[in-house]
C-alpha cells in the first residue's frame, strides 16, 4: 500500500529526500518544504518518479 518516494528540490534539482506515501489516500505527487543542504535554505521539494 505505501510506496516509497524520492524528494527532489526545486531549486538544484537535486534529490535528497526518500520518504513514504499512501497512494491510495493521495494520488497526486507531494511537496513539502525541506532543508536543501547544497542551497544552504528550506526550499519546495517535489516527488520525482
Amino acid at each position: 500500500m505505501r510506496e516509497i518516494i524520492t524528494l527532489a528540490c526545486t531549486e538544484c534539482n537535486r534529490r535528497n529526500y526518500s520518504t513514504t506515501k499512501n497512494t491510495k489516500n493521495q494520488r497526486d505527487r507531494l511537496e513539502l518544504k525541506k532543508y536543501c543542504k547544497f542551497c544552504q535554505s528550506h526550499t519546495l521539494h517535489k516527488e520525482t518518479r
